[in-house]
This record gives C-alpha cells, sequence and structure tokens, in this order.
C-alpha cells in the first residue's frame, strides 16, 4: 500500500507554480554556454594534447558537479533519518536524479578525451576510472530501488542507507592518484595542496567552467525537486479524493 506523503503549505503552493524552472536556470545555461565559447576561441590550445584538452573544461566541473549533487543526496538522507521529514527524502531523490546525470557525462567526455590521450577509449585498471563507474551503478541503484518501493517510510530509509554508501566513494575517487597502484590519470594540476599549475588563462576558463557547472547543477536540482512536490501533491491529493 503506497504511503501519501505530508505536504507542506510551502510544497502546494511551490507546486502552483507556472514553471519548474527558476530564474537561476536559463543564467546557469547562457553561463555553460559563455564558457565554452570561451574555450574553444579564446583559450590557447594545450601544445601536447591539442584541441582534445578542451573536453578537460567539461569533464572535470561534470565530476566536481556529480560529487556536489551525490553529496546533497547524503546530507539531504542525513537530514531524512534525523528528522523524519519527507522535503529531505524528496531533496535527494532529486539531487540523486541530477548527480547521475552529471556522471553520466562525466562517463561519455572521459573516455572521449582519453581515447585521443591515452591511446584508448577505457582501461580497467585505472581506479579513478572504474570507481567512477562504480558510483554510476550505486546512484543507479539508488534511483531504481525507489521506483521499486511502495511505502513511502520504507523507501525513504532505505535510499537514505544506500546514499550515505555512494558518498563513501567520493573521497576514494578523488584520492585514487596518490595510492601506491598504477594509474592513467594524471595527478591534480588544480585541487592540489600546492600551487595550481595551469598557465593563468587556462586557469580562468577553468574556474568559470566550474562555477557555471555548479550553477547548472543547482538549477537542475531546484527545477526536479520542483517536479517531485508536484508529484507528490497530486498523490496526495488524489487520495485525499478517494
Amino acid at each position: 500500500m503506497t504511503t501519501a506523503p505530508f505536504m507542506h503549505a510551502g510544497d502546494r503552493s511551490a507546486a502552483k507554480a507556472k514553471s519548474v524552472f527558476g530564474w537561476l536556470f536559463p543564467v546557469a545555461v547562457l553561463s555553460v554556454i559563455g564558457v565554452y565559447v570561451r574555450a574553444i576561441y579564446f583559450t590557447p590550445i594545450e601544445a601536447s594534447q591539442g584541441a582534445a584538452q578542451k573536453i578537460y573544461y567539461v569533464h572535470v566541473p561534470s565530476a566536481v558537479g556529480a560529487y556536489l549533487a551525490v553529496s546533497i543526496t547524503a546530507l539531504a538522507s542525513i537530514a531524512y533519518l534525523w528528522l523524519r521529514d519527507e522535503r529531505a527524502d524528496r531533496l535527494g531523490e532529486a539531487s540523486a536524479e541530477v548527480g547521475l546525470v552529471f556522471l553520466t557525462m562525466v562517463l561519455i567526455t572521459g573516455p572521449l578525451w582519453a581515447h585521443r590521450i591515452w591511446g584508448a577509449w577505457w582501461v580497467w585498471w585505472d581506479l579513478r576510472l572504474t570507481l567512477t563507474l562504480f558510483l554510476w551503478f550505486v546512484v543507479a541503484a539508488y534511483l531504481v530501488m525507489r521506483g521499486g518501493i511502495d511505502d513511502a517510510a520504507v523507501r525513504a530509509r532505505y535510499s537514505a542507507v544506500l546514499a550515505l554508501l555512494a558518498a563513501l566513494l567520493i573521497p576514494f575517487i578523488h584520492l585514487s592518484v596518490y595510492f601506491a597502484l598504477p594509474h592513467l590519470h594524471p595527478m591534480p594540476i588544480v585541487f592540489k595542496p600546492s600551487q595550481p599549475s595551469l598557465p593563468g588563462e587556462m586557469l580562468t576558463t577553468f574556474l568559470l567552467s566550474m562555477g557555471a557547472f555548479t550553477l547548472l547543477c543547482i538549477a537542475l536540482i531546484q527545477a526536479r525537486y520542483r517536479l517531485a512536490v508536484r508529484r507528490d501533491v497530486a498523490v496526495a491529493d488524489g487520495e485525499a479524493g478517494t
């Protein structure tokens, strides 16, 4: 038996909005377009990798966006387990879907770049690559499990536990290049303890792309949350009318 979620007054007000996309979404989209225009036409070509290096400005920000979305899912899951607030569960669901989109972008752009640099589309023994794929499957399993459990409270509890396990993978993925194992991913050139070693114009483009993709991630989570509110309001109203 499906349990109808409790709807707050603010949720019902949000559900009446004409569009799920707020002002942040067009700003984020225009920012991403502007950054990539800068990356393609106004950022120098890297000497050894050529034009393929420009994938860097979408690949790495997509990975950071995925980390952000999965982390929000985990934090929302902690909030749900503590407060039993359906809004936290709804936010976790929304963030997980956006996280899966960004992880998919990472796993598409990564092999395209790798084929140019490494001469191979995929190398299984590269730990960062394999762990990122594993994280993709864990997040996908989170969403599949949510679709397979009818009871809202049980679904939220089980999903929260899986979300926490997914978030635990993030530090291992980021630090995997420091492990004493063979890997093809280079050592960090921006996110490292010392000063970034990326040339000035490339670093500026990279930081702008990080900001643009972070805005896009947040805007998509916001839109997906509003969709979830509309769905839950419809379910609650439907059960109230039966």
